[in-house]
């Protein structure tokens, strides 16, 4: 899968594809994340991006002719499945999501900044909104790191054990059960006998309990929707 990123300020997506699961799996050549900075693409001596809005009020718009020329530059390049904009009015990314968005071969991510884009980039060529949640960021990069990291994760060989995407909070429509490891008592905090019987069947059925226990008692909406 081929992912790539534009944005005004490159440097705040250095880190996030550098490290952990996400470098591993470019480096495994299942994913590659390309940052596509706007300033190539800005107007005049300063390269500028942004502009103030037509009507007044406060924020800066960031212009439709660097953005346009850049999207046109990479659909020449390559078919994208998605043009995606990050954005606070957009659909909520939740896991189902993710799991479309990872079985794409090409998307293209746009990270707002100021007071968003000129509304004809979203007509034009986005096809996609989405939103990482209900609150207002200084940008849309952290929300695009988000996003690459809930797809990238899912594609097949990127983690080590391959089903352990499968039982990932969300994934069955429930949060995840408590999980332990050694040692079995520390300070009289014991791990629940079941885990330690090697009975299967019995550790799965209590995995099971404790999931919907535990949704019950946090997100209990997630149950309601069903």
């Amino acid at each position: 899968m081929r992912i790539d990123i534009i944005t005004v300020h490159p440097e705040l997506l250095e880190s996030p594809f550098q490290h952990s699961i996400m470098k591993r799996a470019q480096e495994k050549g299942l994913l590659e994340v390309h940052i596509q900075d706007l300033r190539r693409f800005g107007l005049g001596r300063h390269l500028q991006v942004d502009d103030y809005q037509y009507g007044g009020g406060a924020g800066m718009v960031m212009m439709v002719e660097p953005l346009a020329n850049c999207i046109e530059g990479l659909l020449q390049e390559r078919h994208y499945d998605e043009v995606i904009y990050m954005t606070p009015d957009g659909q909520r990314l939740e896991q189902p999501l993710a799991n479309r968005l990872s079985m794409k071969e090409n998307l293209l991510i746009i990270s707002g900044h100021y007071k968003g884009i000129d509304e004809r980039i979203r007509e034009h060529f986005v096809t996609m909104e989405v939103s990482i949640g209900d609150y207002v960021l200084s940008g849309g990069e952290l929300p695009a790191a988000v996003l690459v990291d809930a797809i990238g994760r899912l594609l097949p060989g990127v983690l080590g054990d391959e089903t352990s995407a499968l039982f990932d909070s969300f994934q069955d429509g429930l949060l995840s059960p408590p999980v332990y490891t050694r040692p079995e008592d520390f300070h009289g905090w014991k791990v629940p006998d079941v885990l330690l019987g090697g009975n299967f069947k019995k550790i799965e059925e209590w995995r099971h309990e404790q999931a919907l226990k535990r949704t019950r008692e946090r997100r209990p909406g997630l149950l309601e929707d069903e």
